[in-house]
């Protein structure tokens, strides 16, 4: 019975503590961003532009 109860109440901690940081706000926007999506949607469109990117160049 306590070789159930030791293996279970930290695997339910555990999940309470994924549980409470999957709902978390302040995970789900990231300040630096932003800046890296237009950085690599300008280096995407330069490549492209050049013809690299299209099959059979």
């Amino acid at each position: 019975m306590i070789d159930i109860f030791t293996v279970v109440v930290p695997h339910l901690l555990m999940g309470i503590a994924v549980w409470r940081l999957m709902h978390n706000d302040a995970l789900d926007s990231d300040p630096i961003l932003p800046g890296i999506k237009s950085t690599l949607a300008r280096r995407k469109a330069r490549t492209s532009m050049r013809g690299q990117d299209t099959p059979g160049a």
